[in-house]
């Protein structure tokens, strides 16, 4: 399972940003997909989730109405747009298979890319 995440950088508060996760090594429209963010000094905290269809998508509560969860089977990539966004969003961003909702496979956690919200 290889994901590279891409997208991140720094931005002001209400800033957008568009992440991407490539996903190779595995049947990528067999899986459930979900971002996790990890501020620092903190767990990972999963931020939302879409279906294999790309049809029911999930999201914490503290994201909701500013980022949305997307992917291109096609393209073996998951889409996180996030908008509004706030210094509390600054964090690693990850993308991971799910298991369930809201539980997705920690080993899938690799480099990440990081999202800072800072004036």
């Amino acid at each position: 399972v290889q994901l590279v995440e891409s997208g991140g950088g720094m931005v002001q508060p209400g800033g957008s940003l568009r992440l991407s996760c490539v996903a190779s090594g595995f049947t990528f429209n067999f899986y459930g997909m979900a971002w996790v963010r990890q501020a620092p000094g903190k767990g990972p905290e999963w931020i939302s989730q879409i279906n294999i269809r790309g049809d029911d998508t999930y999201y914490e509560d503290s994201v909701k109405g500013r980022f949305t969860i997307s992917r291109d089977n096609a393209k073996n990539t998951v889409y996180l747009q996030m908008n509004s966004l706030k210094p509390e969003d600054t964090g690693l961003y990850y993308c991971a298979r799910a298991i369930r909702v809201k539980v997705v496979y920690s080993d899938d956690y690799d480099g990440g890319t990081q999202v800072t919200v800072s004036s």
